[in-house]
């Protein structure tokens, strides 16, 4: 497997829009950086966040994902309770090429607070909003900011296509739009 240039990243998204809104390069000022880097694409969390609760003692269950689990909410940015995790997902819509895995790797600006993202790989031919897990494993409330840095993402040129892509298999979370919550 080989990882995959800034170069080739700003082909994609001209040719294939593979990313989408795109930026170019690093935006940086005020904000937790996003944008392209040498070797991947630091995508944004969008404004939409499903903070989980234990207030009604529930089981979280992915076979039987109750909607009461969580709070929603809007806004600028999310406050994480101790010890606890919100959904949220990417600004940018991905649209991964049939030969390419991407995996993803949180910032280290959040790291270093004890903020953890967690995303699963994206498959060859997959494409959607990403949704992203932050995970908060300090005994204190975190923050994390609408509309800025969240993960970046590396592309990985596999050696061949593989006989059958996400969509070839109707993956479930295909074409998914916002945070979107365990299916089975």
């Amino acid at each position: 497997m080989t990882v995959l240039s800034d170069k080739w990243i700003k082909e994609m998204v001209k040719t294939n829009n593979m990313i989408s809104p795109f930026e170019d390069k690093q935006v940086r000022g005020n904000k937790i950086s996003y944008g392209l880097s040498s070797f991947g694409y630091d995508a944004r969390v969008a404004n939409e966040f499903k903070i989980f609760t234990n207030v009604n003692s529930e089981i979280i269950d992915p076979k039987n994902f109750k909607l009461n689990n969580f709070i929603s909410k809007k806004g600028d940015e999310c406050i994480i309770p101790p010890n606890s995790f919100v959904l949220s997902s990417t600004v940018e819509y991905f649209r991964i090429p049939n030969d390419v895995m991407v995996i993803c790797l949180g910032k280290s600006t959040y790291a270093r607070c004890g903020i953890i993202v967690n995303v699963t790989p994206l498959e060859p031919s997959w494409e959607g909003n990403v949704t992203l897990e932050f995970s908060n494993t300090t005994p204190l409330p975190a923050k994390i900011y609408a509309n800025e840095g969240a993960a970046q993402f590396i592309f990985l040129k596999g050696n061949e296509k593989p006989d059958i892509t996400y969509a070839d298999r109707n993956g479930k979370y295909m074409k998914q739009s916002g945070v979107t919550l365990p299916k089975v």
